[in-house]
């Protein structure tokens, strides 16, 4: 690899560290849109206000959806968003901003489907937060659009008395990784 090369690729990744670039907490950073009635997620293609549980958005530097404007948009994050995520920052995209349903700030209701527990869906534009920001239970009985999913909140508090309602553990962005992910 020549040095040049390198060169490039250590500043950008400095820039990256230094910008914050998976929260979407700058102040350059894109803000989060709402999510409209007949957008399909980006990963499984499903509509996602047909589906209940947490969405996401994530808003990449130089890279969109082919089909629509930015953000690419999802309606599951532990089946849909973290993948995309992952699978594109091993690619070296650099995101500009992560967004997810932030359960403090919405009236969120939790009911019962087939016998099993599912989580209400929020996609208004003021019901997301950057991701990186939140604490996310993860493991508990509640489902999202796809099965069990990542349940994210901003207030610690709610996120400990949600799994304490409904099982799972309180994890920060941080410790989602691809094996979490794969659990």
């Amino acid at each position: 690899m020549s040095r040049r090369r390198v060169l490039g690729a250590s500043g950008a990744l400095a820039a990256t560290a230094l910008a914050g670039c998976l929260g979407g907490d700058g102040d350059d950073a894109p803000a989060a849109i709402t999510i409209g009635s007949s957008d399909a997620c980006d990963n499984c293609g499903m509509v996602i206000a047909n589906h209940p549980g947490p969405n996401g958005q994530i808003f990449w530097q130089d890279y969109t959806p082919d089909e629509h404007d930015a953000p690419f948009r999802f309606d599951a994050l532990k089946q849909c968003l973290f993948p995309h995520l992952f699978e594109n920052r091993d690619q070296g995209r650099t995101a500009a901003a992560v967004y997810v349903t932030d359960y403090s700030s919405v009236e969120y209701t939790v009911s019962s489907s087939d016998d099993a527990p599912y989580i209400s869906s929020h996609p208004e534009a003021d019901a997301f937060a950057p991701a990186r920001d939140l604490s996310y239970v993860v493991g508990s009985d509640v489902n999202g659009a796809m099965g069990a999913d990542f349940v994210p909140f901003s207030d610690a508090g709610d996120a400990d008395a949600f799994a304490g309602e409904h099982g799972g553990e309180v994890v920060s962005f941080d410790d989602i990784t691809p094996a979490l992910v794969g659990r």
